[in-house]
């Protein structure tokens, strides 16, 4: 499997794109032209750049409006293209792309472009060079594969082939599987690239909103099923055009960029087993069973006030660990509760995690069938793995570094017992019937700059067995916050992910606060909020308090009945309702600067969370916080 990018889909200049394209594990490199011209060496310094980054030029793009020009243009285009050949000669690459014309000059004819082209197939393969044919889904003439196809078939030359590009052939939703019967050898090189599904120009959408493979909302495994059926065994090459990519990390981007590429043929094979192309092994997509546990980094202090807010939850102490100052909470059984761990230790990690963000929810324990199988699965998609020095009678958890350089630990059969073996039972812990009738995590909610969020929805979806949703768009006073969950069909794993795009914002501040912090908050599920609600008032739990003015226009918008509205006011307990069913949650007050808890009942078939509610709850968080300037106390 050869992978390959194009220098216009990450920031920097052309060094800066180089070493970060090379870092990520790429192959090769398609060197956009703009990119080129803005570079200040020579062609063969650029060539020996490439070589030094152990990469190779597999195209130079883009040659624009060739084919079917009238004289005097024509002759005009065949001398750009025999200095394009020269330049490309110093580049040290083989393979020019030239997109269908798009200028009002050009005639149409698949002929008159064949003929064209076999002139310029003569004109390349004396200087050993080839062409690729693309057509562009915006093209005077030429926007369909099918004709770009029937224009290098007529043409007949080994020099000129079809360059496929997925957007263009998914975005004017041409039939994928007319590929299947284009030969693969007669395929130079394939283009991929996602993107979400808009309504706008063809080309404006690709300018500005392309992504990977695996972020957008195109069929784009469909696209490459059926190119692996033709034999094709070239470059796969990704060509982002992205206004956020423009102005993000390259090394982040590059590193997204190649996950993609090899997640998408990880799915083709596991669909067309039979393909030429050879995908790098390794586990199937991961089936998560449940979240294990939540831990948290903090101080003795800030322990003892997270402990107290638990309580008031119906938690209790429930073991400590016999080597580390760590200390299980517990509500519920152990096969059936919900875990949560306080760690106040003064070395490792955790204790770094603290000193950097402050009291935070550092890592959290996914349930999985096979935690070896998932750790290789996430290493072969360029995940950090996890590790730290473990003391004698101490499991070795496997794990990854997650969104904020947190920790994402697996737990399998192997290491479910971990709660027996490394902790010692606390004599006082009491009994589960105390408890306030939680039964178990509903969703992690993590708070991100919104820059980060494709790279984190790939993350997750390509490692696991998840499904992303649509994106929502949050309202906050101070901006909009970008929602998206990915989950299990199940529902056994809700992951919310909340991209803020200002510090004005309550996810804004958490991040600035909190020094980027992943998770801002936890969702307990009960089976009878009333009930809960209830038992916690008189554990002292404080709830959010939301506005009156909620509650009238509640009644107005869904005819509740005046019970359930004074239920529901009692407890500022916020309500929703779709197609599916409703949606009952109540918030617990900020814990330092803007993390919280949460407790929700689902009733039918409701699978959102609450976002008409979003607003109001927000409204409520940012009166808690303290005012700008005043320091903590």
């Amino acid at each position: 499997m050869k992978t390959s990018i194009a220098t216009v889909s990450i920031s920097g200049d052309l060094r800066e794109k180089l070493a970060a394209i090379a870092a990520a594990g790429f192959d090769g490199v398609e060197i956009f032209e703009q990119d080129f011209l803005a570079f200040d060496g020579t062609p063969a310094e650029v060539g020996r750049m490439v070589r030094d980054h152990g990469l190779a030029i597999t195209l130079f793009q883009p040659f624009r409006d060739f084919e079917g020009l009238p004289e005097p243009q024509r002759s005009r285009a065949f001398d750009r293209a025999e200095r394009k050949f020269d330049l490309m000669q110093e580049l040290g690459t083989d393979l020019m792309l030239v997109c269908s014309n798009v200028s009002p000059a050009a005639l149409g004819g698949i002929d008159r472009a064949a003929a064209d082209f076999r002139e310029l197939g003569e004109r390349a393969g004396k200087r050993g060079l080839r062409v690729g044919y693309e057509a562009l889904a915006w093209g005077r003439h030429i926007g369909d594969h099918r004709d770009a196809w029937e224009i290098v078939r007529r043409a007949d030359h080994p020099a000129i082939g079809l360059i496929l590009d997925s957007f263009h052939t998914l975005a004017r939703g041409i039939d994928v599987d007319t590929i299947r019967a284009i030969p693969g050898d007669r395929i130079f090189i394939v283009q991929l690239a996602d993107a979400p599904k808009m309504t706008m120009d063809l080309l404006s959408w690709s300018r500005h909103y392309r992504n990977m493979p695996g972020q957008g909302d195109l069929p784009v495994v469909d696209f490459m099923r059926a190119v692996a059926a033709t034999g094709y065994v070239g470059p796969l090459s990704l060509e982002i055009f992205n206004d956020q990519f423009r102005g993000g990390s390259p090394r982040s981007i590059a590193v997204d960029g190649r996950r993609s590429l090899v997640n998408l043929m990880d799915q083709v094979r596991r669909s067309e087993p039979a393909i030429a192309i050879d995908v790098p092994a390794m586990p199937e997509p991961v089936r998560v069973e449940g979240v294990a546990f939540v831990e948290f980094a903090a101080n003795e202090e800030e322990a003892g006030a997270l402990g107290s807010l638990l309580m008031t939850m119906g938690f209790a102490p429930h073991a400590r660990h016999r080597n580390k100052e760590v200390v299980l909470w517990r509500q519920g059984t152990a096969g059936d509760g919900i875990n949560i761990v306080i760690n106040t230790e003064h070395e490792g990690f955790a204790h770094s995690s603290y000193l950097v963000h402050g009291t935070n929810a550092y890592a959290f324990g996914i349930k999985v069938g096979d935690a070896d199988a998932t750790v290789a699965r996430a290493r072969a998609l360029g995940a950090e793995p996890f590790e730290q020095k473990h003391g004698p009678g101490e499991l070795a958890i496997p794990a990854i570094r997650g969104v904020g350089g947190g920790v994402i630990y697996f737990i399998d059969d192997r290491t479910n017992h971990v709660w027996d073996i490394e902790f010692e039972p606390l004599p006082q812990a009491p009994q589960t019937g105390q408890a306030v009738g939680l039964v178990g995590i509903d969703h992690v909610a993590q708070t991100m700059n919104y820059e980060e969020m494709l790279t984190w929805i790939l993350f997750y979806t390509a490692i696991f067995r998840m499904e992303k949703s649509p994106m929502v768009d949050v309202v906050d006073p101070g901006g909009l916050v970008r929602s998206q969950v990915v989950a299990s069909t199940d529902g056994a794993v809700r992951l919310t992910l909340n991209g803020a795009e200002n510090h004005k914002t309550l996810a804004g501040h958490f991040i600035a606060e909190s020094f980027g912090s992943s998770v801002q908050h936890l969702a307990f599920r009960t089976d009878d909020i009333f009930a809960s609600a209830a038992a916690m008032a008189e554990r002292g739990f404080r709830a959010l308090e939301i506005s009156p003015n909620y509650y009238d226009d509640l009644a107005a918008r869904f005819g509740i009945q005046p019970e359930l509205l004074d239920q529901l006011r009692t407890h500022n307990i916020l309500y929703d309702r779709d197609d599916g069913g409703e949606y009952f949650q109540v918030y617990s007050t900020n814990y330092s600067e803007g993390f919280f808890f949460e407790i929700v009942e689902r009733r039918g078939g409701y699978r959102g969370y609450g976002a008409a509610n979003a607003p109001f709850r927000i409204a409520a968080q940012k009166r808690q916080l303290r005012p700008p300037g005043l320091p903590r106390s």
